[in-house]
């Protein structure tokens, strides 16, 4: 058995968020990150509220959060990931989706439900990050994804 990586930083939350990564409302999908190791592994939270803007067309009879907007998450979560853990990235910096492979989405996020984005690193080539992400809700995998971002001055 393997000892986990050491924790390089406990809590990111939204005020630190906003000083890493340049996405404001409405599409700012994450509330705050936690236990960023430093094997480049970290969990996003994001508390999904029936206030959401996507819940007026996603569906107003039964409200569902829409997949897209958790992939997206993952992507945030890993380029706070990305930012924090390199030494000399610590200006806010665009995050560009480069790929989205082995998307799934298993079960519905509902208003209410609070979402952890468990992502772990897969590969890095200078400003390319690659990523594998589960989303879970009350620790059951909701969606998972392997995403490739890319980060920008």
């Amino acid at each position: 058995m393997t000892a986990e990586s050491p924790v390089k930083f406990e809590l990111v939350d939204i005020n630190a968020i906003l000083q890493t990564l340049p996405h404001r409302f409405p599409m700012l999908l994450i509330d705050r990150v936690i236990n960023i190791r430093a094997d480049y592994s970290g969990i996003g939270i994001k508390n999904v509220t029936f206030n959401e803007p996507a819940f007026q067309g996603h569906f107003p009879e039964r409200p569902v959060y829409p997949g897209v907007m958790m992939i997206e998450a993952m992507a945030q979560t890993a380029g706070v990931i990305g930012i924090k853990s390199v030494e000399g990235t610590e200006k806010p910096r665009a995050v560009y989706f480069l790929t989205i492979d082995k998307c799934k989405f298993r079960k519905p996020v509902l208003p209410g439900d609070t979402i952890e984005y468990h992502m772990r690193s897969l590969g890095r080539r200078k400003a390319m990050w690659w990523f594998h992400g589960d989303a879970k809700v009350n620790g059951q995998i909701v969606a998972e994804a392997d995403v490739g971002a890319m980060l920008t001055d």
